[in-house]
């Protein structure tokens, strides 16, 4: 590997940008289906109680649905056009802006509906409008302070929830195979004598992959730089087993600053190496390709697979994936996907990762 790459793996991973809170990400697709869900359901409740006669239940609903989505809808791209505003505000600020945002935007839109009615004759509520008016603000305050308080609640949930399962994840982020490490050292043997030029670039890439896995988990790292480490590890690994172990890059116009959990790749190509290419009496193929389409990064390890008689007697491969797949869980929620299939007699696994992500 170049002396520039080396260097940027070196640099270890970088915090995410901006802080976390309890608000969730309003720009995301899921949260919206949520506000328009609750919204519905909300002007379904209000109408129940606002008709005197089942018959009109349906026309009331209407324009009182209208109403509350108008509200939701809008503070909903409030609050995703200020993301970045509320990030730097903090937990408490944050809530209390989104209400206050909220009060605002029913305000304004009980205003406009009071127009509409003294303009066009519609009826609305029964009541006076300055009644109407102080009936949307005061229930739209109360849906807010519910709301903000059980995503506060969330939010403390998740937070507990993650910091039980840090050490867990760590010491798997942390676990490098021991026979990895036994087969390494064997390559930088036999190279110190023949190659010692080559014997030294093999340690320290050894030594990246090392300081990389004995690093914090809970610190995004790059694209660009886990595919450095990739190739590092594949490096190592091609010194090793040789003209055994083939190669195919087909990475396509990929963010590499985009971030992603540290060390996600490399546990794939080492499945792909020790149950795929070493059993194999000649060798197989691993193919990893990538590309960027539709706000998604797409990467794909495939490997050929040996003979029935041939197949790895080490453990399977599950603990490094299910691995993985907590950590992309912890990052994205359900945006990220990691999964596995065999195609043409091939085993592949596939890696979906959203980018960019404002979480």
């Amino acid at each position: 590997m170049q002396q520039s790459e080396r260097q940027a793996v070196r640099k270890g991973a970088s915090d995410p940008d901006g802080k976390l809170i309890f608000i969730p990400n309003f720009c995301a697709i899921r949260a919206v289906f949520a506000v328009v869900v609750i919204g519905e359901l909300l002007a379904i409740l209000m109408t129940l109680v606002a008709v005197d006669r089942l018959a009109e239940f349906f026309s009331v609903l209407s324009l009182i649905s209208l109403l509350v989505q108008w509200i939701g809808l809008s503070t909903a791209a409030l609050i995703c056009l200020l993301r970045a505003q509320l990030n730097r505000l903090g937990n408490w600020w944050a809530g209390f802006s989104v209400f206050f945002m909220l009060i605002g935007v029913a305000w304004i839109l009980s205003r406009l509906v009071v127009w509409l009615d003294s303009g066009f004759g519609l009826t609305f509520l029964p009541g006076h409008h300055f009644d109407l008016m102080w009936r949307i603000v005061g229930i739209s305050a109360i849906v807010g302070i519910l709301a903000l308080h059980y995503l506060y609640l969330q939010y403390l949930w998740r937070r507990q929830e993650k910091a039980e399962n840090s050490a867990r994840l760590q010491a798997l982020y942390s676990r490098i195979r021991p026979h990895f490490l036994f087969n390494s050292m064997n390559t930088i043997a036999s190279l110190t004598r023949s190659d010692p030029a080559m014997a030294e670039e093999v340690v320290e890439d050894l030594a990246d992959l090392f300081r990389v896995s004995l690093g914090d988990a809970s610190q995004l790292s790059t694209l660009g730089r886990e595919i450095g480490l990739a190739r590092q590890y594949l490096s190592i690994e091609h010194y090793r087993l040789g003209d055994r172990l083939k190669l195919v890059w087909e990475l396509k116009d990929l963010p590499e600053q985009a971030k992603i959990p540290p060390m996600i790749i490399q546990p794939l190509l080492e499945n792909a190496v020790y149950h795929g290419v070493e059993p194999a009496a000649n060798g197989g193929t691993i193919t990893i390709s990538g590309h960027y389409r539709r706000n998604r990064i797409n990467l794909s390890i495939r490997n050929t697979m040996p003979e029935k008689g041939e197949r790895s007697q080490r453990e399977g491969n599950q603990l490094a994936v299910e691995n993985i797949r907590a950590r992309l869980a912890g990052v994205y929620d359900l945006e990220a996907s990691l999964t596995e299939s065999n195609i043409d007699g091939e085993h592949q696994v596939r890696l979906v990762i959203p980018h960019p992500w404002w979480e």
